[in-house]
């Protein structure tokens, strides 16, 4: 099976460009990805781990609410 793909992509032109051109968008994305975490604003980073817990909160008093 490798074989037959082997094959196939030394046929196509240019086929050298692509492993390149994946390794430095990966790369990059993860070295975005690690400046934003470095520089955002701890408050921002505060409020959106609480985001998950405080809808949880907010579903119970909702459901609380209609239930009585």
């Amino acid at each position: 099976m490798m074989k037959f793909a082997k094959q196939y992509l030394e046929t196509i032109e240019g086929v050298e460009l692509y492993p390149i051109i994946s390794l430095l968008i990966f790369f990059s994305f993860f070295v975005v990805l690690f400046w934003w975490v470095f520089t955002a604003k701890k408050d921002y980073i505060q409020q959106v781990s609480q985001m998950p817990l405080n809808e949880d909160k907010n579903d119970n008093e909702n459901q609380n609410r209609y239930t009585s």
